[in-house]
């Protein structure tokens, strides 16, 4: 059994990673760090939960009872808690924040200060890091937007076929800004509403520039990325457009062979609809060629896909297990 402790245990993402946890066969969930909650019920926070465990909250971390243990902060606190504590060597991290996604200018040695430029995070996105995910102690979890994006034009990278600029809209739901509530994430507000925030300056753009990049040497093109805020608790869904002489006949070929082995993402012959996705670790694409324009059409769920999911993906990997344990989960198409 995989010993577990997760750090940050009362927002959406623990809640949804400890109840995957709870029903995988190789896990056994140690301990659930929070130090609001301690001595709290997991239930009183996530009442989903209610029936599947009588655990409680926890203020210790007990690392020398754990095999890994899963950063579920806030972007930002997870170097702050590396700079403060000590987690043994032997013990395996995978960090759900953005803070070790870009590539490391050197490697880590554990036996010295962590500093920001000194560490050993693989980016946790199985399609093109399967191996080096598979050998690493550290894994940094890629972004929800970043992980649907990605999925939608990596094989036009693997072609070569991005030399111009991206044109990229995603909408995700409510759960994508987290626990905490907010006036972007009032029920008044967000209903029967839409909004765009952060265009051409979101965080998960240089994410996805280095994964196009590790697939398309020569790539150097803008991302020109539009998110919105949706009217619905979970999901993504994007729409890519690139320009392209290709034919639409190769280009569905080349998507459909760079995912023809992949547990979890898939191209798919028809148009696509986020509830095909949404309450699994599945990503879907599908491709259409209009009059020299490339448009990819994707979806994932954010919370799972694009979070959670990918995170037990990558422990399953991490531990040498069948990567599909404990992710086999129903859509909610109806």
């Amino acid at each position: 059994m995989i010993r577990i402790g997760i750090l940050g245990g009362a927002g959406y993402t623990a809640g949804e990673l400890i109840r995957l946890l709870l029903h995988h066969p190789e896990a056994q969930l140690v301990f659930v760090n929070s130090e609001s909650n301690a001595g709290n019920l997991l239930t009183d926070v996530h009442e989903g939960l209610y029936g599947d465990t009588d655990m409680r909250f926890t203020s210790e971390m007990p690392f020398d009872a754990v095999d890994v243990v899963f950063f579920c902060f806030g972007h930002g606190k997870s170097e702050a808690f590396l700079r403060e504590h000590h987690i043994p060597a032997t013990v395996k991290i995978i960090d759900l924040a953005q803070d070790f996604r870009l590539a490391a200018s050197k490697p880590y040695d554990s036996t010295q200060p962590y500093t920001p430029d000194n560490h050993d995070f693989v980016y946790g996105l199985p399609e093109i890091n399967r191996q080096r995910i598979a050998a690493a102690r550290h894994v940094a979890n890629p972004g929800c937007f970043a992980t649907c994006i990605q999925l939608g034009l990596l094989p036009a990278a693997h072609m070569q076929l991005i030399d111009n600029d991206v044109m990229v809209n995603a909408i995700t739901g409510s759960t994508g800004a987290g626990v905490k509530p907010g006036a972007t994430t009032h029920f008044s507000w967000r209903t029967d509403n839409l909004s765009v925030y952060k265009a051409f300056r979101h965080q998960h753009v240089p994410e996805i520039r280095q994964s196009l990049k590790q697939e398309q040497a020569s790539f150097s093109a803008a991302i020109d990325f539009i998110p919105y805020r949706g009217n619905f608790a979970r999901g993504i869904f994007a729409t890519e457009v690139l320009r392209t002489q290709a034919q639409a006949d190769a280009i569905v070929e080349g998507y459909k062979a760079f995912y023809a082995h992949e547990p979890f993402t898939h191209y798919v012959d028809k148009p696509l609809d986020m509830k095909q996705v949404v309450n699994t670790n599945k990503a879907l694409v599908h491709c259409d060629v209009i009059e020299g324009k490339l448009l990819v059409t994707a979806c994932i769920d954010n919370l799972l896909k694009g979070a959670v999911g990918q995170a037990v993906q990558n422990m399953n990997l991490m531990f040498g297990i069948s990567e599909t344990t404990g992710l086999g989960l129903k859509p909610s198409a109806f």
